[in-house]
């Protein structure tokens, strides 16, 4: 495990390293500190490293460091690190800032003067007690999701002793790249292999940070091509876990990422039943490709049925054929009447609770009621249009509001 680049910069002894570029970028993982001996760096790095640039044994002339910055990017490291004030590096020149913060590559500054021996030392302690600490926690939760513990009091224990917050209800995420057979025809192998790893790590640094910016953060969990979250209870949970996939496409290029959630679990001891859930929900993400990205174990009984057909058109077919005439283009709202009338069935046809749902007064909700039946040409006591409806509305809310037309 590691730490990231902005908890490098939080560390004792460290504070007068500055963040010149790359500032939105300082989540990302290191997995240890290099100095750069070399002209460049493409050769000696593998990705995730800290590089630091010294000017002792090369010229490090804004050619040059403008290199660095793009190799830098190319290899997939943390950050780069520029010694200046000494003999060898007076200052970084605007063009490398410039640069850096184009490629988003966070770019530190360090005074000569720290010695690179304390800032070498320093980081790597922390490196160390870091793993230490986090394998721990890794090792409780992977035994919990597999089932794999001698008792859950042991394991109640030893989450206290490493401050693993385990207690109250939460919601079980498994997420996971797509496309990845794509990525292995389009390039050569060892060109996807590189681009695959990197995506992935990626991936895992916005994730663990995004995760840990939520109250009773778990570690992010890898299990074989998973990625694995647990978390607390909130009201807002499908719209933060919308943000997320909106936000992991940006980052992820061609790729995509799917992901599949739980029913909530009220204990630590069904992890392991969430987990299956979540796989299962996962399963069907993947195999129906909502533009959302999420699938909820809840809604499966009938999303297993359409799983089982083959042409995606069909389906969307039949959402647009049931759902399409409530519609209103010419609207603010065009997506209005489809919300009622999920309301409406949410609440088995009361259209009392219905309104109150839906923060609206009665007359409202009874006029939209006869809009329904308008546009629809269907009466809402008519089964066979609640039951295509509600199976409609299934696939509807799978889909991202901005792509619904």
């Amino acid at each position: 495990m590691s730490l990231t680049v902005e908890e490098v910069l939080k560390l004792t002894g460290l504070e007068e390293l500055s963040v010149r570029a790359g500032a939105g970028q300082l989540h990302r993982s290191v997995r240890w500190p290099y100095v750069a001996e070399n002209e460049g760096i493409a050769e000696w790095v593998m990705g995730g490293e800290l590089v630091f640039i010294t000017g002792v044994n090369h010229t490090r002339n804004e050619a040059n460091l403008l290199r660095v910055v793009e190799d830098g990017v190319d290899m997939g490291i943390a950050g780069l690190v520029v010694l200046t004030g000494g003999t060898f590096i007076q200052s970084i020149p605007p063009a490398v800032i410039e640069r850096a913060e184009v490629l988003g590559l966070p770019l530190i500054e360090q005074p000569y003067l720290l010695k690179m021996v304390f800032v070498s030392h320093t980081i790597g302690t922390a490196l160390v007690q870091t793993a230490q600490a986090r394998r721990s926690r890794h090792d409780i939760l992977s035994q919990l999701l597999t089932g794999d513990y001698p008792s859950l009091a042991i394991a109640r224990q030893r989450a206290e002793h490493v401050q693993l917050p385990l207690e109250g209800p939460r919601h079980l995420v498994a997420l996971r790249l797509s496309s990845v057979r794509g990525l292995f025809e389009n390039h050569p192998p060892a060109q996807a292999e590189q681009l695959l790893q990197q995506t992935q790590q990626a991936l895992q640094d916005y994730l663990e940070a995004w995760n840990r910016r939520l109250p009773e953060a778990l570690p992010v969990i890898l299990q074989g091509d998973l990625f694995i979250v647990l978390l607390a209870n909130r009201a807002q949970l499908r719209d933060d876990l919308l943000y997320l996939h909106r936000e992991l496409s940006s980052l992820i290029g061609t790729m995509t990422v799917f992901m599949g959630l739980a029913n909530r679990v009220e204990d630590c001891g069904q992890y392991r039943q969430a987990l299956s859930e979540a796989r299962q929900a996962l399963d069907v993400a993947e195999n129906l490709r909502p533009a959302s990205g999420l699938c909820d174990f809840s809604e499966l009984g009938v999303l297993r049925l359409l799983q089982g057909i083959s042409d995606r058109t069909v389906i969307d077919h039949f959402v647009k054929q049931t759902l399409g005439a409530l519609i209103e283009p010419t609207r603010k709202h065009p997506f209005t009447l489809i919300e009622t009338l999920d309301a409406l069935l949410q609440e088995n046809g009361n259209a009392l609770k219905a309104a109150s749902r839906l923060a609206i007064h009665r007359n409202t909700i009874t006029q939209r009621i006869q809009r329904i039946e308008q546009h629809s040409g269907l009466s809402l006591d008519d089964p066979l249009f609640r039951m295509n409806a509600s199976v409609a509305l299934l696939v509807w809310r799978m889909t991202d509001v901005n792509s619904k037309e």
